[in-house]
């Protein structure tokens, strides 16, 4: 028989172990797998891996002054430490972003003795690892109602930062509203337990310029199988409801079919949106699902829908 618990609340605060987990896995992840179709894609679909001048905010490289430039263009404070003038290029940025919500709420403290981990450690070891193979492979990451899009190399660090400082986070079982423009992408890390009918307004909202999106959905085993037999007492970790089951091995086929039902209405929100939608297993390693994001973030990119789990 399995057993399952509720963490405290203060699990659903990322500290330095997630931080480290996360830096971790972004660092055996391989950046090919983005960076073969990002490649592929039209240039105003995102800052790409080719580093060239052009507009933007990130400090590239100086280079020589040539002949025939504007005088304006010389960085005289570097021109000074030198007997030459010298120009500063910045990297060139197109207008694609990358926006990263993950999901604290209370469902998220769930585990079972048959998960490697709590799904809210796991939701946040993969966003902010994904959120760091992104910025590796040249895009600008956002949290989506906490930070803007930035390619910095602290990313982890930072975002961290931002959600542990984010009580808000810990109430809201859905993402801000915050409609995204048509070149943007939304990665939403979650269990998604809430009701698609609930869920559909925030999606719709986000995409409604024609903005991608990936859905990561965070699943315990024992979510998955319910193996539970006898009496058993069942508690709504969101409303606080309580429920006294006689015969839980009959109740959970009831339940096992209401779960498939929830996901082929959510499969099949995500598919009308153009979006794709990943399941992750909490006693699967996290890299399984990280490599699939990034799969399907590429293929989505190359005008593929595709639809995975792992």
């Amino acid at each position: 028989m399995a057993r399952v618990r509720v963490h405290e609340p203060r699990i659903r605060n990322p500290g330095r172990a997630e931080a480290d987990a996360a830096l971790a896995l972004a660092h055996r992840l391989p950046r090919l797998v983005l960076e073969a179709r990002r490649v592929s894609a039209t240039l105003a679909h995102g800052l790409h891996g080719r580093r060239r001048a052009g507009p933007g905010e990130s400090f590239w490289q100086f280079r020589p002054f040539h002949p025939g430039e504007p005088a304006s263009r010389v960085d005289w404070r570097r021109s000074a430490r030198d007997d030459r003038l010298y120009v500063r290029e910045r990297e060139w940025e197109a207008a694609h972003s990358v926006y990263v919500w993950i999901d604290r709420s209370a469902s998220m403290a769930f585990s079972s003795d048959l998960a490697q981990c709590p799904k809210i450690e796991r939701a946040i070891v993969l966003g902010l690892a994904l959120s760091d193979a992104f910025v590796e492979a040249g895009e600008r990451v956002g949290l989506i109602g906490l930070l803007p899009p930035r390619a910095s190399r602290r990313v982890v660090e930072t975002f961290a930062e931002a959600i542990a400082a984010d009580r808000a986070g810990l109430e809201a079982d859905l993402p801000p509203e915050a409609p995204l423009r048509a070149q943007d992408e939304a990665l939403l890390v979650s269990d998604f337990l809430t009701p698609v009918s609930e869920l559909a307004p925030r999606i719709e909202s986000l995409s409604a310029s024609g903005a991608r999106g990936h859905l990561l959905m965070i699943a315990d085993p024992v979510e998955e199988t319910f193996p539970f037999a006898g009496q058993a007492v069942l508690e709504d970790l969101e409303g606080g409801g309580r429920l006294r089951v006689g015969d839980a091995a009959a109740w959970g086929e009831g339940f096992r079919t209401r779960l498939a039902e929830h996901r082929g209405a959510l499969a099949d929100l995500a598919r009308r949106r153009g979006w794709t939608l990943t399941l992750h297993r909490t006693d699967r390693p996290a890299s399984e699902a990280a490599l699939r994001v990034l799969t399907l973030v590429g293929a989505s990119r190359a005008g593929q829908g595709l639809t995975g789990a792992a």
